[in-house]
């Protein structure tokens, strides 16, 4: 049985004697992935820990616990009280409470996370990505408490986990950089002065930063300004360090990374590329290795000046260095992770590295057991990052929620990095990454196949997410040609991301689908009938669907095309059919209030109102509802919090203006009013908490 004591208070620990083999072994990552481990195979006989902490939360968490067992290593998990049955609690043989669940009270806190390593006795800390990750003050602490970091010294972590230092740092070691300003911005004065001089467009961003996290780009003075103010409060709020740097802008390039690996007996390897171009708001969205774009010299070339840099700092362990890389593949440094990257598992696939597994093996002191000759680049991976986001409002905004249904793709070549399940609930707390789907083939094009099928096959209902956009971007033809830069969304989508629309033919094998869904729901409540007619509405359109009923299947008709439908099991969430010669992957998420079936279909989810004729008729006669004047009144986009209100009651403002600003999950939001008036209402005030459509702000 599974030993777990929890309360409403945070407990001071949590004993477990023995945790679910089945959810040890299936959950957070596939069951494929320990097989691609060929090059660092785990030597039983060789001395580790007895017991690792995991400072973090989350699929990292369970990512580092799997490489943890299979070392013999126990491990102690660490969580707020909203993670408190989260899985990482769950997988781990020891869990410590340590707060509240905003991560400035818990996650955060490194006394908190100290005080479970003296409890639990762990003898050294994996810290996962984000948080405490780059600290080095709490490295630092650890020393002082003799235990073992897994991750890289203070002093390097100092020098490259501070953006000022990092570019000093590369430039003495002969790394190419991007011009910039080599100080601290003071203030929005100093902020106009460096972007005036250096020219248009400048990246303003967080010394301390990473993910994205207090970064702007500003291509005039007044968003200079802006960006300046809205990176420096993320930076705070992300890292509780608001010093910002700016530098050149370089339009256009290709975000790739180096995976470089070192130990401490002077050891080091370069594990080839991360293509990482496709982001929205400077965080990644998918990421692919090898790049496409990259040739065996520039990619020596890359990989020799992350080596001369981390032998510069006397780094060890995993790490990351990354380029911005132009048209004429000149590159330049843009920063260095001085952690394990979201990202990493598609490195693993195509070298057959645990990395994880090495970070332990160099933290306790062994060497690497390979040299440069024997990291191998075979095959092609991508990694989609799954977000609990309505990618149709700016690419990405945040959905919470509970995940009253989810089922993770699996296959040959599928790898699913997560850290929910089903029952799972996604917070206005921490970052809205569901999973990172990851998909692997011999080549990029059966890499790319493979992952739209699991895409297809992914079941996810309770929030919103991104799925749909990841599905497009992978059928996208500038994509599939590897032609990516960091402008890639809004280029290939200007106006924004909006649901695809279906062909002709894959619209009316979807509206067959939807009349044969209502005609089986007839069958179930015992009308003895074998033929159906219906209008099958989508949208504007409205289309005839006959349906007669034969042994095997259906005969659908619609607007005079024959349709074959088979019979399937309506209990399956995921169900492929070969209708008329072509296999169409589908879900049924179910009947909606009225004759409204929603079927997903290529990542995307379509509504169709089933009626008979003779209702469809009457349609015409019905009123149309009456709307109110939505651009008079400001709605939360997203649940999140109040950081600042600009305007009071009795205001002039202007369409376009902005009125507040929203942080959610970690990121600040500015919200726009979208008509000329005056202020009638403020609704709400700096530190309220919003839900998703709460009215913010009113004009008369």
């Amino acid at each position: 049985m599974l030993w777990v004591l929890r309360s409403s208070k945070c407990l001071q620990t949590t004993a477990k004697r023995y945790y679910s083999t089945k959810l040890s072994k299936t959950a957070g990552l596939s069951s494929w992935t320990d097989s691609v481990y060929t090059t660092n195979p785990i030597d039983k006989s060789e001395p580790t820990f007895g017991k690792i902490l995991i400072a973090n939360r989350g699929e990292i968490a369970v990512r580092v616990i799997r490489s943890a067992k299979k070392m013999g290593i126990k491990t102690v998990a660490v969580y707020s009280t909203a993670d408190s049955r989260s899985m990482h609690v769950e997988m781990a043989d020891e869990a410590i409470c340590i707060g509240d669940p905003p991560a400035a009270q818990s996650y955060l806190v490194m006394d908190k996370i100290l005080d479970a390593i003296k409890t639990t006795g762990a003898e050294a800390v994996h810290p996962g990505y984000g948080f405490l990750s780059e600290n080095a003050s709490f490295v630092q602490k650890l020393e002082e408490l003799k235990v073992k970091f897994i991750g890289p010294p203070a002093k390097a972590i100092h020098g490259m986990g501070d953006k000022l230092e990092s570019k000093r740092l590369a430039i003495k070691a002969g790394v190419h950089t991007v011009p910039g300003f080599d100080g601290e911005i003071s203030s929005e004065e100093h902020c106009l002065e460096i972007s005036n001089s250096i020219g248009y467009p400048v990246m303003i961003k967080a010394s301390a930063g990473g993910g994205g996290k207090g970064m702007r780009i500003a291509n005039n003075p007044k968003e200079a300004v802006e960006g300046f103010n809205l990176a420096k409060n993320e930076a705070k709020a992300s890292f509780g360090d608001d010093r910002i740097l700016i530098e050149k802008f370089v339009v256009n390039p290709r975000h790739i990374e180096i995976q470089i690996l070192c130990d401490a007996h002077g050891n080091g390897v370069y594990l080839n590329e991360r293509e990482c171009s496709i982001q929205r708001r400077n965080q990644k969205v998918i990421e692919e290795a090898p790049s496409p774009f990259v040739d065996p010299a520039l990619r020596q070339a890359m990989g020799q000046q992350a080596l001369d840099l981390a032998n510069a700092i006397g780094y060890t362990s995993a790490g990351t260095v990354e380029f911005l890389v132009d048209n004429e593949k000149n590159f330049y440094f843009l920063e260095m992770n001085t952690r394990l990257q979201v990202e990493h598992p598609i490195t693993e696939c195509i070298t057959g590295v645990d990395l994880v597994q090495e970070m332990i093996r160099v933290a306790y002191g062994h060497p690497l057991k390979f040299k440069q000759n024997d990291i191998p680049l075979n095959g092609w991976a991508l990694e989609m990052r799954v977000y609990a986001e309505d990618a149709t409002r700016n690419f990405g905004t945040p959905s919470t929620g509970r995940l009253f249904k989810y089922v993770e793709p699996s296959g040959e070549g599928v790898r699913c990095d997560s850290g929910v399940r089903e029952g799972s609930e996604i917070s206005v707390y921490y970052d809205p990454m569901i999973c990172k789907l990851v998909t692997y083939g011999k080549t990029r094009h059966e890499a790319i196949g493979r992952g739209k099928q699991a895409l297809d096959s992914y079941v996810i209902q309770g929030v919103s997410h991104n799925i749909p956009l990841l599905r497009d971007i992978l059928s996208e033809e500038s994509y599939v040609k590897g032609d990516t830069d960091t402008n890639y969304l809004p280029r290939v989508y200007p106006d924004g991301f909006t649901l695809p629309k279906l062909s002709n033919s894959h619209l009316a094998i979807l509206q067959a689908i939807s009349g044969v869904l209502e005609a089986k729901r007839g069958l179930r409540l015992h009308r003895k009938v074998d033929a159906w007619d219906y209008v099958a509405s989508h949208g504007e359109q409205a289309t005839s669907v006959k349906i007669v009923k034969e042994q095997n299947g259906f005969k659908v008709n619609v607007e005079g095309e024959e349709i074959t439908l088979p019979n399937w099991d309506l209990t399956k969430p995921v169900v492929t059919l070969n209708i008329n010669g072509e296999d169409i992957t589908l879900q049924v998420h179910g009947r909606l209030n009225g004759p409204v079936w929603r079927i997903g279909f290529q990542g995307s989810s379509y509504d169709f109102k089933l009626l008979c004729p003779d209702t469809q008729k009457l349609l015409h006669i019905m009123p149309d509802p009456k709307l109110g004047d939505t651009a008079k009144e400001l709605l939360s986009p997203m649940p999140g919090v109040v950081k600042g209100v600009s305007v009071k009651v009795g205001d002039k403002v202007f369409k376009g203006q902005e009125v507040c600003v929203i942080e959610a999950m970690k990121m600040q939001n500015q919200l726009v009013i979208n008509a000329d008036g005056e202020v009638a209402e403020v609704r709400v005030k700096v530190g309220d908490t919003v839900s998703e459509e709460d009215l913010l702000v009113a004009l008369k």
